[in-house]
């Protein structure tokens, strides 16, 4: 639900308001999976699509398997973007960006292209308190459609990575990352650690992003992603902590909001004992913030029913 439809809403009685999104699982992750997951939502990836994924700080083994997403990638001819980042690191210039997709194995299965390489353009944000525009990577403009194709895991700052913050930090600019971190205070890159906002600002900037890309995207976009590997740390960290509790599966839905909130719930009720290392990290961080935050936003909602999708044939 995008920010345009939330203003057509509000003359909508309260039972429909509250419909709740479906989430499409399958907990078992391999290729063909994946392909039956994206089938049954419905929605068909046409033209020229983009591929939105995290392809991971040098150093780091977490990242999305490109035995899992390959065939899916092929499937639409898919092109696999991403942006420079606002640290010092492997991924904060093309050429490091790009040599490191390579070691990570994305460049063999599809193109990969870094969508800042030539700067950004901004997008309006219809409602935010923080921002009133966001930065992503120009090249963005070059597609018809994306698939937000995300790692749900934990994460150093925002408590986990789900679709909201694919979208939000990772189609930003190297610059617009850095705007997004300081709630609209600064693009300088690097960013300055130890001056950045209250946790709830930064947090509300991440959805005020993603609201100025739903905007733009409307009907032209999905959402899956893959809850394995659930390291307190993101892919974004180059010698994560050890993963201390077992995979959850494929989830997808064209509801963000939904679909990450599927995902930290089904954390929480795992039967694991060790999800209690990634449920401290997503608690200390008020991580779930953000999804009350955006679903004000009228970005979607936190009401869901989920579907089962067996194991393919």
């Amino acid at each position: 639900m995008t920010a345009k439809r939330f203003q057509r809403i509000q003359n909508m009685d309260n039972a429909e308001i509250k419909k709740p999104a479906e989430v499409f699982f399958c907990p078992k992750i391999n290729a063909e999976n994946l392909v039956k997951v994206y089938r049954r939502m419905g929605r068909e990836a046409k033209g020229r699509v983009a591929i939105k994924l995290s392809t991971g700080e040098a150093g780091n083994p977490n990242h999305l398997s490109t035995d899992v997403i390959k065939k899916l990638v092929h499937l639409v001819d898919g092109t696999i973007v991403e942006c420079n980042t606002a640290y010092d690191g492997r991924r904060c210039n093309v050429a490091d960006h790009m040599q490191t997709a390579a070691e990570h194995g994305f460049t063999a299965i599809a193109e990969v292209d870094i969508m800042d390489a030539e700067g950004d353009m901004e997008l309006p944000v219809s409602n935010g308190k923080h921002l009133k525009v966001n930065y992503v990577g120009k090249n963005w403009r070059n597609y018809d459609f994306t698939i937000v194709l995300s790692h749900f895991k934990g994460h150093p700052m925002a408590g986990f990575g789900g679709a909201l913050k694919n979208v939000a930090i990772g189609m930003a600019s190297s610059r617009g990352k850095a705007w997004i971190h300081t709630a609209g205070g600064s693009t300088d890159v690097p960013v300055d650690w130890d001056n950045v906002p209250p946790q709830e600002d930064f947090l509300e900037s991440m959805a005020e992003a993603c609201e100025s890309v739903f905007d733009k995207a409307g009907d032209n976009i999905l959402f899956i992603s893959v809850a394995n590997n659930l390291s307190v740390d993101c892919d974004c960290v180059a010698d994560p902590e050890p993963i201390k509790m077992e995979d959850i599966g494929i989830l997808a839905s064209i509801d963000p909001v939904a679909l990450d909130r599927v995902c930290v719930d089904m954390v929480y009720n795992s039967p694991d004992p060790g999800k209690s290392h990634l449920i401290e990290r997503m608690e200390s961080r008020q991580a779930t913030h953000i999804l009350d935050y955006a679903e004000r936003l009228g970005l979607g909602t936190q009401d869901y029913r989920i579907t089962i999708v067996g194991d393919a044939e």
